[in-house]
């Protein structure tokens, strides 16, 4: 869940080119299919796992919701049931209870987990924060809580959790004022522990389980604000890391799409490259692609085009994952806009998934199928 990109220019040129997009939707009398026509089928067929940010919580007690996470994904991403408030929400008793249910769900349905995620600024547990306000909680007392924390998940979670958001959401964004090295000096983490702490997390989580993929995760990192500055740095900084023997394994480019807003696919397709020639895996970690609705209950899009700019551009974030052969996985951020982090963040928008709110499957849904029904042969991407 992310505040995303503050250009106030509107452009018209994703829903342009999508009035040329004719996808050549696929019946889906409920939006399931069957094992030939998945997303998850289909992906397989090229070495591209194709997964979705689950709410452990409807698992099992919503039919609809629970059939398409494992007829449709052949990875899952944990929304919320993974982060630090969730599993430790008082100092030294954890809860595992949602995120293993996940894992279990994962495991019985043949379907990797992501893990998500291990320091971000954000859903921090009230005991932590509190602390480190009131000065109870000193940096280096932070540091070492951040420590054991990072351990103790990694090892729980160890052999059970193909790729980790490590470290999430650092790096200063275009219309901020970074530190000289790129990151974001007002980010909690940084603020209190320095930039250091980014390639001892790495350390950490990799002591605790070596096999993980371990990922560093953020928005706005292949141009989506119109520049390459964010990316730039991220770029800079993980070579840096790489050149030190820190040991991270890829990047995860979120993918949080606007359709009110022009999308530079090239640019996109040409930064994620550049991360795989670093020698990294690359993952589009929390796709989603949001327009103006008429009310976040109904969310039915207020302009005409958005019916073409959204499976426009949930298309063009796929093609580049596709084309980079180090891209492993496409997560969308979500199964249905029914339970969507976007209408509760962004005032007027939503209709930003793959179902709508009553679990039908999207025309985004259909051309998502097609793209990987033309992509499919010999797989070329290298899963980890």
């Amino acid at each position: 869940m992310k505040q995303l990109r503050r250009r106030s220019t509107l452009v018209a040129t994703g829903a342009a080119a999508a009035l040329l997009l004719i996808p050549a939707a696929v019946a889906f009398a409920n939006g399931n299919g069957g094992s030939d026509t998945s997303l998850r089928a289909l992906g397989s067929k090229q070495g591209l796992r194709i997964g979705t940010a689950v709410d452990a919580a409807r698992l099992g007690g919503d039919k609809g919701y629970t059939d398409i996470v494992a007829g449709q994904f052949s990875t899952v991403t944990a929304e919320n049931a993974m982060k630090w408030e969730s599993v430790e929400p008082s100092r030294g008793v954890y809860d595992w209870k949602a995120a293993d249910q996940l894992v279990r769900f994962a495991r019985q349905h043949g379907q990797a987990v992501r893990g998500h995620t291990l320091m971000w600024h954000n859903q921090l547990p009230n005991w932590l924060t509190t602390g480190v306000a009131n000065g109870s909680i000193s940096d280096a007392q932070l540091r070492d809580i951040l420590h054991r924390h990072v351990t103790d998940e990694v090892t729980h979670f160890k052999g059970k959790v193909w790729q980790w958001d490590v470290v999430n959401e650092v790096f200063a964004n275009s219309w901020e004022t970074p530190q000289a090295d790129g990151l974001n000096a007002d980010d909690f983490w940084i603020k209190h522990l320095g930039s250091g702490i980014v390639g001892d997390v790495f350390r950490w989580a990799h002591k605790a389980d070596p096999k993980a993929l371990l990922m560093y995760n953020d928005y706005n990192i292949t141009g989506e604000d119109g520049t390459n500055v964010k990316f730039q740095a991220v770029y800079d900084f993980v070579k840096n890391l790489r050149e030190q023997g820190v040991p991270i394994d890829g990047i995860g480019e979120q993918g949080h799409l606007d359709t009110q807003y022009g999308f530079d696919a090239q640019r996109y397709q040409a930064d994620l490259q550049a991360f795989g020639d670093l020698g990294l895996k690359v993952a589009v970690t929390e796709a989603d692609v949001r327009t103006f609705v008429d009310n976040p209950t109904d969310q039915v899009p207020t302009d005409s085009l958005a019916q073409y700019a959204q499976p426009y551009e949930f298309s063009e974030l796929l093609k580049g994952c596709e084309m980079v052969k180090q891209c492993v996985s496409f997560t969308v951020w979500g199964v249905y806009d029914g339970d969507s982090w976007i209408p509760g963040t962004f005032g007027g928008e939503g209709y930003g998934l793959l179902y709508d709110v009553n679990l039908k499957p999207k025309t985004a849904y259909s051309t998502l199928q097609q793209d990987l029904r033309l992509a499919a042969g010999a797989p070329r991407h290298t899963n980890g």
